[in-house]
């Protein structure tokens, strides 16, 4: 990965996280940006998102993506990155199944008293 990409996906993590928390409500969700992946002739970034709960994550995206050419302008605004990636919302993965793998575990250890 270039310097070039590793750059733009700090940028936009950063200054995504910054405006979504900003501009959108989710009421009775938390969520994070995790992580930001841009193509290497940045046409694309998809934005990894983590929802807390679970049961929230479909409503969560889809005022996101109600939302996408609002907030996709708005990077625009603020970031010099030419071109600018479009963003795509994705579901992130890698957290729900760490957690998954964190209650295997704990249900594994002995009970202490």
């Amino acid at each position: 990965m270039s310097d070039r990409v590793v750059k733009a996906n700090k940028l936009i993590q950063e200054e995504l996280s910054k405006i979504i928390f900003r501009e959108v409500e989710f009421p009775d969700a938390l969520i994070t940006l995790t992580r930001v992946e841009t193509t290497g002739n940045l046409i694309e970034s998809k934005i990894y998102i983590s929802v807390m709960p679970g049961s929230k994550a479909e409503e969560v995206f889809k005022n996101l993506n109600k939302r996408v050419y609002y907030l996709q302008q708005l990077l625009n605004e603020r970031l010099k990155i030419r071109p600018m990636p479009k963003i795509i919302f994705q579901k992130e993965k890698e957290t729900e199944r760490a957690g998954k793998i964190e209650e295997l575990l704990e249900k594994l250890k002995p009970n202490r008293r």
